[in-house]
């Protein structure tokens, strides 16, 4: 089940609210100007589907959203347990950073946890399958996609160059709670 966990800076032990309705979790990230959204896709994707089964299953969607929002590039990432390298891939997500551009990604499949740092307060987003996010350019944030990840996400780009994080130096991530399996 998707959820949001508001936090104080001040608290990263306690939440303020934890909201799991998908309208309330849509309303009090659009407060902060993220989207939250939830697509179905047009035909069944199997499991081990290629990148252009996934992304022909959310077309009408993606090319909405990319006409909506000028986004110039879409892809596919898929981890799961096994892979040789997940412990390096979930470290590189896990240091608070922000991005020039929009950071727009659609669940497919499996589960990650967005953590947005936005003034005084820390959005911590459970997103799971049919989730979309999108994080706008400039937002402090990072990822978790846990110690034994599984998902399946399309991504959405203004860059041609993809995924470029530009890392604050803050250690606040390691201070807030992180995806549990």
């Amino acid at each position: 089940m998707s959820s949001l966990s508001v936090y104080h800076v001040s608290s990263p032990d306690i939440p303020n609210k934890v909201l799991t309705h998908f309208e309330d979790i849509a309303s009090t990230l659009a407060e902060q100007g993220v989207r939250f959204d939830r697509w179905q896709a047009a035909a069944k994707i199997q499991p081990g589907a290629s990148q252009e089964e996934v992304i022909a299953a959310y077309q009408e969607q993606i090319d909405r959203l990319m006409t909506e929002r000028g986004y110039i590039t879409v892809d596919v990432i898929s981890l799961s347990s096994d892979h040789p390298q997940k412990a390096e891939l979930r470290a590189k997500f896990l240091d608070e950073h922000r991005h020039a551009e929009d950071e727009v990604r659609f669940f497919v499949a499996g589960r990650g946890l967005f953590t947005l740092h936005i003034d005084d307060y820390v959005y911590a987003v459970l997103c799971e399958k049919n989730d979309l996010i999108s994080v706008p350019a400039g937002t402090r944030h990072w990822f978790d996609m846990g110690e034994h990840p599984h998902f399946v996400a399309i991504r959405l780009f203004n860059n041609p160059e993809g995924w470029v994080a530009n890392f604050t130096g803050d250690d606040i991530a390691g201070r807030f709670p992180r995806l549990e399996d």
